[in-house]
């Protein structure tokens, strides 16, 4: 009879999850034990950085991706990257190590005491099997959890189970499969279909679902017949529509007085793949201008759930977008060619203003270069220079949580190696997830981080100022050189100087990771 562990290995072969991002223990030995030919398990020297890259690795596939984690210490150490990833809707399977099951009760070493709840509330789903023949069936739960509900799932497993005799019934969870439709039934299709064709003038606002689900250019379609303005929702973690398309007007500021004044003098707003809203900064205001009906088109049932005024329909946004298309009319004439990018602005003395960055990264680099990143107080500038066209092309912390730039420009890379992938990392957040050029050396992953160094955490200062604090302490960090701490870890890099540098190095087409460490301007995010 197959132990719990050869049918595991077997279950996760035949679901696809052979590549595993991990920093395992004691505890977590006897899984890996025996692991078949063609498992591929990517060593992350910190468990923040692990769960980055897998967060990376699993949004650029589309499909979930196996954490392997210690116990409590390692899980916890993994629960900030892990806030980006729920945020992020990204399909992570976290499995942890627990002490043998006589162990647990008594409190020995490293037994997690209510592992389940430790992840909670972050995780979609937690468990911790009762007996070691449900091992199997959990593992299979934990999977198709995080592919249903396009969130993290956490399993702690007693590392005695492993070992163990499967049972006669274990093997059944080999061929299972769990799938999912959500299309409108004709009475939503019509309803939504007599809202939007009514409406005198709609909005449209993107989330970053559509990017995820390989809709990008469907929502060109239905935007360019709806005629209307489009924005990406607040708080965005991909780019779901081309950011210079003559009817993109940006992100949603993350405020609810600004989002409703964005709203003004449109009696419809259809938002489709994204929450209603993730806001930030306190800005209090009505939800909505007078006037004005929202309607919510989601896969995600809690955020159409909670969402605090609007009507909703939880359906697949693909579906929505198909329907819609077929009803609108389509344009009567071509869209006005995509805006051009302003020349950039400059900055005084030896550094460079990040516009000046972000217009060499737009004209050195190939147009499907996807971007991660993760420099914040640069945000203004970016949108003002960026030029991005194709689907996939941005990736962002969507939770505020820093540490997901470098590991996740990690795992993006190495999930499309055939694609140009750039880091794009401010050095205030670098330091977070920096253990990562380790694993970036060692898979040798052709990955170009562009490191933007201005000395401080220049977001903050920003916000020191919005919220009345301009004297915080702590906001300085002066004296590194990222190209020595990159060259440690085994990654090449280079200081630049001038903009003509910065060109020339940016030209050149590695097979290998680099840094590439440039002296900035302090900007603001806005």
């Amino acid at each position: 009879m197959p132990s719990v562990r050869r049918v595991s290995h077997l279950f996760l072969e035949r679901q696809g999850l052979t590549t595993v991002f991990g920093n395992p223990g004691s505890n977590e030995l006897p899984f890996l034990a025996d692991l078949p030919d063609g498992f591929r398990y990517v060593l992350g020297l910190h468990e923040g950085a692990v769960v980055g890259m897998a967060d990376g690795y699993a949004q650029a596939t589309g499909r979930p991706v196996l954490v392997n984690l210690h116990a409590a210490s390692g899980s916890g150490n993994a629960m900030g990257a892990l806030t980006n990833a729920v945020a992020s809707r990204t399909p992570l399977v976290v499995m942890a190590g627990q002490q043998v099951r006589p162990a647990v009760g008594p409190e020995a070493n490293l037994a997690s005491v209510d592992a389940p709840s430790l992840m909670k509330p972050l995780v979609g789903w937690a468990a911790e099997p009762a007996c070691a023949q449900d091992v199997p069936r959990a593992l299979a739960q934990a999977v198709f959890e995080a592919r249903l509900q396009r969130r993290p799932t956490y399993l702690s497993v007693p590392y005695d189970d492993w070992s163990a005799e499967a049972g006669d019934n274990s093997l059944a969870v080999l061929d299972r499969r769990v799938r999912r439709a959500s299309v409108p039934d004709a009475e939503q299709s019509r309803w939504l279909a007599e809202q939007v064709t009514a409406a005198r003038c709609p909005a449209l606002v993107l989330g970053g679902d559509i990017d995820s689900a390989g809709l990008f250019d469907e929502a060109v379609r239905l935007a360019e017949r709806l005629g209307g303005p489009v924005w990406a929702a607040p708080s965005q973690f991909r780019l779901p529509f081309p950011n210079r398309h003559p009817l993109f007007r940006g992100v949603l500021p993350a405020g609810i007085a600004p989002v409703s004044q964005a709203f003004e003098g449109h009696d419809l707003v259809l938002v489709l793949g994204a929450p209603v809203f993730r806001y930030h900064e306190h800005l209090p205001g009505r939800y909505l201008p007078e006037g004005t009906r929202l309607i919510q088109v989601t896969e995600d049932a809690p955020a159409a759930a909670r969402a605090p005024m609007g009507e909703a329909l939880v359906a697949d946004p693909g579906a929505v977008i198909d329907l819609l298309v077929k009803v609108l009319d389509a344009p009567s004439a071509p869209a006005d060619p995509y805006r051009p990018a302003p020349a950039p602005l400059t900055a005084e003395g030896p550094v460079l203003h990040p516009e000046e960055v972000f217009a060499a990264l737009r004209d050195e680099l190939p147009e499907d270069t996807a971007y991660v990143v993760e420099s914040t107080s640069t945000n203004s500038s970016w949108w003002r220079q960026m030029d991005l066209r194709r689907p996939g092309s941005y990736y962002f912390p969507a939770a505020g949580g820093l540490g997901f730039g470098l590991p996740g420009a990690v795992g993006v890379a190495m999930a499309q190696p055939d694609r140009p992938v750039v880091g794009v990392i401010g050095d205030g957040s670098a330091n977070y997830g920096i253990t990562a050029l380790w694993t970036a050396a060692r898979q040798r992953v052709p990955l170009t981080v562009v490191l933007l160094r201005n000395g401080t955490y220049g977001a903050l200062r920003w916000f020191g100022g919005l919220l009345g604090v301009p004297d915080a302490p702590g906001l300085d960090i002066p004296g590194m050189d990222f190209t020595r701490i990159a060259e440690g870890y085994g990654v090449r890099a280079r200081h630049v100087g001038g903009v003509d540098e910065l060109r020339a190095v940016l030209a050149e087409r590695p097979d290998h990771p680099r840094l590439v460490q440039v002296d900035t301007a302090l900007t603001t995010p806005s």
